[in-house]
């Protein structure tokens, strides 16, 4: 190789070397450039520690801190709560699993006082054993081996329930305990000594409440009899008065003292009634009964006040509305008397009416009543009604201080109606007059109910002559019901006008604007009309069948008119005229006398003088043997030699009394086919009366003061077939 070729080739093996260097260089820059990012990348990475390190360990400072703070604030918690324990007055104590003290505060500690065991660390069991060998709890008659069996077993349940246990200085401690779920106890000890003796004072207080109440009980149950015992004299003696002939002053006097002797009859039930309800005593009977009918009774019952007054009494019963309910008629007669007694109470002039509507419920076994008592008498300020119903409470100003009364009734209406679960409300205007009404809810009697006969084809056109508006349009509605057209008159000259051929019947009232009835009758049968029927409207039908001339009419009907009569008397129009008008009479009781027909005998055992007198007095105008027993004693001897077909009992006598003697004949009738009946007599009202008196074998109860028409009745729905006749006519006395 030439010398030339070696430089060359050196040359160019330098000059790759210096590529190579150069390449190399450039590589280890690059590599010095990472490298130093590198570092400065570690770098802050170290420095973010570093700033992330201080920061934790400041935040442990902080917590550090923060636990040092709550432990103090818990210590100061667990003083205070302590503090708190050990200030109660009650026992508290903890316990561990193992049922030994873990601490108690000084109220539960102060029960083992001088005890010095009693500390932390004693067992459950141990402090049972102090309990009944220091005599600290007192265990009656258990023995004190039963007795702490007793605590252990309660113990140890999960959830031991509380019990009062009595300590020997006689404070009573009530111990709830509650076990945790790892076994612990927390005990507490309640001093309930202050609710132990307020409980006893309170069960004393109760008991003298209620002998209190028992006591006012007996007092108005005897002061019921006391009262009416002379009132039935009162009473009895102006009744039989009234059946002497006496002269228009003192037949005033007589009516005055009677009608004051049934007022304070009524403030009498008034009073006993409230007392019932304020004692809660009151019970509702229910049974099945005729709403309507129940209505006009009661209408019936006031018919004398409203006569006096020369009122019209009326009753608009929904023709669409069934009467027969399941309900109390007692207390029900009660409320409609007290309401309707009320209006004809408070009104001079004009009316009351009655009105009655129902909705039936939708599960048709039930119907919604209600009963509206209008009136057109004095009415009451808008300020007093509000009042109206309260206790002792009557409206007082110079229209009514002439009306007498407790005050009690429109209470007791409205406690009555709402034991019945209804409503009472009261509308008026002073002068104008008032309307108080009540809403039930009755169920439905079972059974069918009453419907209107179909009497469209024998009464197609009807007249009515009425001058009252309201009068007029319940029997436009009631006549309507049986399918006949209604001419309504207001007075007698517009009948006569009215009345063609097309009239089948003319209904009159019996005061018109200018005539009477029987005048109208007379016109009419002298103008030709001898075929017409005529039927009078009376409140007082007694006047019209004294008149000579009522054989021109062809029936009386006495207001309220009863549907039932209505529909009746319209259904026996084709009867010829002279034997449809007279009143329904009471079935009768003289039977065909023969030579050994003996006297009925009735044994009244009664040892009042006068209420002897009066009922010796009421039955004089009867056929019957009348014997007199002084006492039960008595009463029992005659009926065993004098053999009664009655007897009238009187519950309160001397030696006996009337339930004693009547077990004793109802002893001596064993064995025997022969039970006389008994009539309890007795001055006694209170609420239950009726079915002890009952419930002692007597068979009737009739309430002091005594009426004759009701000892005539009892009589003769008892009168024997075999006895004589009770009366000369055939028709009851009555």
């Amino acid at each position: 190789m030439s010398l030339a070729e070696k430089l060359s080739q050196e040359r160019r093996a330098r000059l790759a070397a210096e590529r190579l260097l150069e390449l190399k260089q450039a590589e280890l820059s690059a590599a010095n450039q990472k490298l130093g990012r590198h570092a400065i990348a570690l770098t802050r990475q170290i420095d973010e520690t570093q700033a992330e390190v201080e920061t934790v360990r400041g935040e442990n400072e902080k917590v550090k801190s923060d636990l040092t703070v709550a432990h103090a604030k818990i210590e100061v918690a667990e003083r205070r709560l302590w503090h708190s324990i050990q200030t109660i007055q009650d026992g508290f104590a903890f316990f561990d699993g193992d049922g030994y003290l873990i601490s108690a505060n000084k109220a539960y500690l102060s029960v083992f006082e001088g005890l010095d065991e009693v500390a932390p660390g004693i067992s459950y069991d141990r402090i049972l054993d102090l309990l009944t060998q220091e005599g600290i709890v007192d265990i009656g008659e258990d023995s004190a081996a039963d007795w702490q069996a007793n605590m252990r077993r309660r113990w140890a349940c999960s959830n031991p329930e509380p019990i009062v246990i009595q300590l020997w200085n006689g404070h009573y401690i009530r111990l709830i305990d509650q076990r945790g779920s790892d076994g612990d106890v927390v005990s507490l000890a309640l001093n309930i000594t202050s609710s132990v003796r307020h409980e006893a004072e309170l069960h004393a207080a109760r008991e003298r409440a209620e002998a209190a109440n028992r006591a006012k009980s007996a007092f108005l149950a005897n002061m019921s009899h006391e009262i009416r015992t002379p009132m039935n004299g009162i009473v009895g003696m102006t009744e039989l008065l009234t059946e002497t002939p006496l002269c228009d002053e003192q037949r005033l006097y007589v009516n005055t003292i009677r009608n004051s002797g049934e007022a304070l009859l009524v403030i009498i039930n008034d009073v006993l009634d409230y007392s019932k309800i304020e004692a809660d005593k009151l019970a509702l009977h229910p049974e099945q009964f005729d709403l309507e009918r129940c209505i006009l009774e009661v209408s019936m019952l006031l018919q004398p006040s409203v006569r006096d007054k020369g009122l019209t009494l009326l009753v608009d019963y929904d023709l669409f509305l069934p009467t027969l309910f399941v309900g109390d008629p007692g207390r029900i007669r009660q409320i409609l008397t007290n309401l309707v007694g009320n209006a004809v109470k408070f009104t001079s002039d004009g009316h009351v009416l009655v009105r009655v509507t129902g909705v039936p419920n939708s599960d048709a076994q039930s119907c919604d009543i209600h009963v509206a008592i209008e009136d057109s008498g004095i009415g009451i300020e808008t300020d007093k009604i509000s009042h109206i119903f309260g206790e002792f409470n009557q409206v007082e100003d110079e229209r009514n201080r002439q009306f007498e009364g407790t005050g009690l009734g429109l209470a007791i209406t409205k406690r009555l109606i709402t034991m019945m679960g209804g409503t009472v409300w009261v509308e008026s205007e002073p002068g104008k007059g008032s309307c108080f009404g009540f809403r039930i809810t009755l169920p439905t009697a079972e059974g069918p109910q009453p419907a209107p006969p179909n009497l469209a084809d024998q009464l197609q056109n009807v007249v009515v002559v009425e001058d009252l508006e309201v009068n007029r349009a319940i029997l436009t509605k009631q006549l309507g019901r049986l399918g006949s057209q209604v001419t309504v008159c207001e007075s007698g000259g517009a009948a006569l006008g009215a009345i063609n051929d097309t009239v089948d019947l003319v209904i009159c009232d019996q005061d018109l604007p200018d005539m009477e009835a029987l005048e109208l009758a007379k016109t009419l049968r002298g103008q030709g009309w001898d075929d017409l029927p005529i039927v009078v409207m009376s409140a007082n039908p007694a006047i019209i069948h004294a008149d000579p001339t009522h054989n021109l009419i062809d029936g009386v009907l006495q207001k309220p008119i009863p549907r039932s009569e209505l529909y009746a008397r319209l259904l026996d129009l084709g009867v010829p005229r002279a034997a449809s008008p007279e009143p329904t009479r009471h079935p009768e009781v003289k039977k065909p006398a023969g030579k050994n027909q003996r006297q009925m005998r009735v044994l009244a055992a009664e040892d009042n003088r006068t209420n002897q007198l009066i009922f010796r007095k009421m039955t004089k105008d009867l056929n019957i043997e009348l014997r007199f027993a002084a006492n039960g004693l008595e009463a029992v001897e005659a009926y065993l030699d004098f053999n009664p077909d009655l007897i009238f009992m009187d519950i309160s006598m001397p030696q006996m009394d009337g339930k004693q003697a009547t077990a004793e004949i109802r002893r001596r009738e064993i064995g025997t086919a022969k039970s006389v009946p008994i009539v309890a007599l007795t001055a006694h009202a209170m609420a239950g009366d009726d079915q002890g008196i009952l419930a002692a074998g007597l068979d009737h109860y009739l309430t002091k003061p005594l009426h004759k028409k009701l000892i005539h009745q009892m009589i003769m729905d008892h009168h024997p077939e075999d006895t004589a006749a009770l009366t000369d006519d055939s028709p009851s006395a009555d």
